[in-house]
């Protein structure tokens, strides 16, 4: 058996199909219904969470970072080598705070933006609609 008949044999028997953009069909035509829904009370809780999360770790993330940074320079003082173990630990770690509490501003800005812009789209439709001729037909 050459390649070519290999290969289109394997093609023939292959039990997946490619699929781009959509839902798989669920037979029987008429296409399918959705596999995610979103309200916009979800993404303000969601975006609420983020918010509240960002606030916390602004609050509570940072507390031991001046005695941190203030017992590693004691150490390094005293000739400890951990002292600079410590210095370290305590870049990185601000560093980590920060950006999780930028991902955090960055969910909760993106969804309040989400919500709004889909409110403002959906206002629009319905102007439109009331607005046009097509209203005329649907009384």
């Amino acid at each position: 058996m050459s390649f070519d008949e290999e290969w289109a044999s394997a093609r023939a028997d292959a039990s997946v199909s490619m699929r781009l953009n959509q839902l798989a069909d669920p037979g029987g035509g008429g296409g399918g219904g959705t596999d995610l829904t979103v309200s916009r009370d979800d993404l303000g809780a969601i975006g609420s969470d983020a918010y509240k999360l960002y606030n916390r770790l602004a609050d509570d993330g940072d507390h031991a970072r001046q005695t941190t940074h203030d017992a590693s320079i004691a150490l390094l003082n005293a000739n400890y080598e951990t002292g600079t173990a410590l210095l370290k630990v305590n870049g990185v770690w601000a560093d980590q705070l920060k950006t999780l509490m930028d991902a955090c501003a960055n969910i909760s800005n993106h969804l309040d933006y989400s919500a709004a812009s889909h409110k403002n789209e959906e206002d629009d439709i319905i102007v439109s609609l009331q607005a046009s001729k097509i209203n005329e037909y649907f009384k």
